[in-house]
């Protein structure tokens, strides 16, 4: 059973910074592209970084580009994003994910994601 669970989440000041972190299980870590999506109260999910297989390709949303920063370690089994100069607009609940990967994905679709965590909340105080 694969399971993708998030920590890290919490309350901070317009600002500051936030580590998320997510620990994957139940799948070959290293064989999965993984992503990160939020959702804001009252709109739908959206793609907000993503990291390929073996760690070395990232795509951004350009909402985030330059204050966030996605990384992983294959050997822990983990997918981190790093959050920094947080805004209020990016209070929402963050949603790690895992896309089966062969070649390049369509990184920004949330179709192309095979597994979903239960997600973690960021609220961003102005």
């Amino acid at each position: 059973q694969v399971q993708l669970v998030e920590s890290g989440g919490g309350l901070v000041q317009a600002g500051g910074s936030l580590r998320l972190s997510c620990v994957a299980s139940g799948l070959t870590f290293g064989s999965y592209a993984m992503g990160w999506f939020r959702r804001a109260p009252g709109k739908e999910r959206e793609f907000v970084a993503c990291i390929y297989r073996a760690g070395t390709t990232t795509y951004y949303a350009d909402s985030v580009k330059g204050r966030f920063t996605i990384s992983r370690d294959n050997a822990k089994n983990t997918v981190y994003l790093q959050m920094n100069s947080l805004r209020p607009e990016d209070t929402a609940v963050y949603y790690c994910t895992a896309a089966r990967q062969t070649y390049g994905i369509r990184w920004y679709d949330r179709s192309e994601y095979n597994y979903w965590g239960q997600g973690t909340q960021v609220t961003v105080s102005s």
